[in-house]
């Protein structure tokens, strides 16, 4: 499964951070009816068993929707429920590794920093990479932001999808104009609103207008 550059155009990530009167299938289907490209469930305070249970329903969702569902770190989570894909981070196993483990026809998204990890990534077949934080983010705590030229010299070295992530928001997502990406990350910017599908709507506005130059058919990069 090939991951598109349209894919990550709006890329939502979840983050329930307490039980609130939405439930998590709720406010992930506001994001989905609102127009996100790619969702990853990413819920560190579950446990195992709840986690399974959340991304069962969340996939029902976004099959619904026709939207890819990608596993924060789990790739058992991810091989049991049929998502379509994982994204790793530094500190979780390695890209080949979730190669190895998925095999050839999941998505396969990781973490870099550096113009060094970005190739590395995508050399042991990363699908696209999570580049950040570009702009000071409360929702990771140990994420350090990344400088502009940065950011532009892995979405110019790299043949795959790049989508920034950290802070982003409707205000400041314009400033990314320019540097190459192929879409946004998100997480407070829609979990944290009150209308999780207008602030999707909007952001999804702004990421099209803003990144239109990495437009295109919606073919692979590669």
């Amino acid at each position: 499964m090939n991951c598109r550059r349209e894919d990550v155009l709006l890329y939502a990530v979840t983050n329930q951070t307490g039980p609130g009167e939405k439930s998590l299938a709720d406010q992930v289907e506001r994001a989905l009816r609102g127009g996100v490209t790619m969702l990853q469930l990413r819920e560190k305070t579950l446990d195992e068993e709840t986690f399974l249970a959340e991304a069962y329903r969340i996939k029902d969702l976004c099959d619904r929707y026709g939207v890819p569902l990608i596993i924060n770190d789990n790739v058992r989570i991810a091989k049991k429920t049929g998502a379509a894909g994982v994204h790793v981070g530094p500190s979780d196993m390695s890209v080949a590794d979730a190669r190895a483990f998925l095999g050839p026809d999941r998505i396969i998204g990781a973490s870099a920093r550096t113009v060094e990890q970005a190739v590395d990534a995508e050399r042991q077949g990363a699908d696209y990479l999570g580049v950040g934080a570009v702009f000071a983010t409360d929702t990771k705590q140990d994420a350090i932001k990344i400088e502009r030229r940065t950011l532009t010299e892995i979405a110019q070295t790299v043949h795959i999808p790049v989508a920034a992530i950290g802070g982003i928001t409707a205000e400041n997502l314009p400033e990314l104009a320019g540097s190459g990406i192929d879409g946004v990350a998100v997480v407070s910017a829609i979990f944290g609103q009150e209308d999780e599908e207008a602030a999707a709507q909007e952001l999804k506005r702004l990421a099209k207008e803003t990144l239109m130059h990495r437009g295109g058919s919606g073919s692979p990069k590669r």
